[in-house]
């Protein structure tokens, strides 16, 4: 008979903005084709999602998307994209049931779109990671200059990122378990 190990399934979050990379963070890491619930813009958006940094976005997240990364036989991670417009915040809630942590994604170009994530994950005590999507203008800042503009603790993890490119979106799935586990350690 075979040594069975323990499944292991962690639930975390991709937050952020209207437009920030939470659908192709979701998608350049699964292993499966993501579920996503991506749908044409439509003109009941004008004037309520700014698209103006974001002009060739033509579909917008309206429930959520769903991927999944195997690590090995014991670990699964279950990727939830949360919908970035306000009008759908409703289901952040029921998505964050259970979750260990957030990836909440950045826009420098429009920083001022993560602070509801920001504060979402804070009110609730929940680990987020900050990761800096790489936008054409949003060089020249460096991590420390963005974690006191974003008034975020010493200890939260804020790393550059291209949510395009798997290595590095697994990269801030990393610094978000290590944060996450460390601050278990300190708690416990």
């Amino acid at each position: 008979m075979r040594d069975r190990r323990e499944l292991y399934p962690l639930k975390i979050l991709v937050a952020g903005g209207f437009g920030v990379g939470k659908t192709t963070f979701v998608r350049s890491l699964s292993e499966i084709p993501p579920l996503l619930t991506e749908q044409a813009m439509t003109s009941a958006s004008i004037g309520v999602d700014e698209t103006s940094a974001v002009p060739d976005k033509v579909t917008t997240t309206v429930a959520m998307d769903f991927g999944r990364i195997t690590v090995d036989d014991s670990l699964i991670l279950y990727l939830f994209g949360t919908p970035g417009q306000s009008r759908f915040w409703f289901m952040w809630d029921e998505l964050a049931r259970g979750c260990v942590g957030a990836v909440v994604l950045v826009d420098l170009r429009r920083v001022d779109e993560c602070f509801p994530a920001i504060d979402y994950f804070e009110n609730r005590r929940i680990p987020y990671v900050i990761g800096l999507n790489r936008f054409p203008g949003s060089e020249g800042h460096t991590e420390d200059d963005v974690r006191d503009a974003l008034a975020v603790a010493a200890e939260t993890p804020v790393l550059w990122m291209d949510a395009r490119e798997a290595d590095s979106s697994l990269k801030s799935l990393v610094a978000l378990v290590e944060h996450a586990l460390s601050r278990t350690a300190v708690a416990g």
